[in-house]
């Protein structure tokens, strides 16, 4: 495999995860998203790191590209030219996988839900996580739950 094809692999991606999320947890964070692609004539890693309980700094964003960095010139496993951002995802991230609705569990949320005839439903809330296949979310006094599978968006809210 050539150096340019290995590194566009979903493996390697996986690898710079498995690096980068062990340093994020060191200091309290939840990597969310690694993103790995080509721009312009190298490519970027960007990490968006987040705490569950509010929030995080430039500081703590800085402290985790210091540290990314350094471990990724100790492994030496990037062989082309590459850029390394470290960032927060916002106040109002969107969520993307099942195990983000757990992490940020307490934390406002807003839903876009599908309903069977096609049209959609914005339902707001304090996010509970997931029970089986569906979300949680407390609105009005009462939890209700959605079919993940109905979820067509959901994202933080202030």
């Amino acid at each position: 495999m050539s150096q340019a094809s290995h590194v566009d692999s979903p493996e390697f991606a996986a690898r710079l995860r498995e690096l980068a999320e062990p340093v994020a947890r060191s200091e309290g964070l939840v990597l969310v998203e690694l993103i790995w692609r080509r721009e312009g004539k190298g490519r970027v890693l960007r990490l968006f790191v987040d705490r569950p309980e509010g929030g995080v700094t430039l500081e703590e964003c800085a402290l985790v590209s210091r540290q990314v960095s350094s471990l990724l010139d100790v492994e030496d496993i990037i062989p082309v030219k590459y850029r390394l951002e470290v960032s927060s995802p916002g106040l109002t991230r969107q969520l993307k996988t099942t195990r983000e609705y757990e992490i940020f569990a307490g934390r406002p949320a807003r839903l876009v839900v599908r309903d069977p005839q096609g049209g959609t439903e914005t339902v707001k809330g304090l996010l509970k996580g997931l029970a089986g296949e569906d979300v949680l979310i407390e609105t009005k006094g009462r939890i209700r739950s959605v079919p993940l599978s109905q979820v067509a968006k959901a994202r933080l809210d202030v």
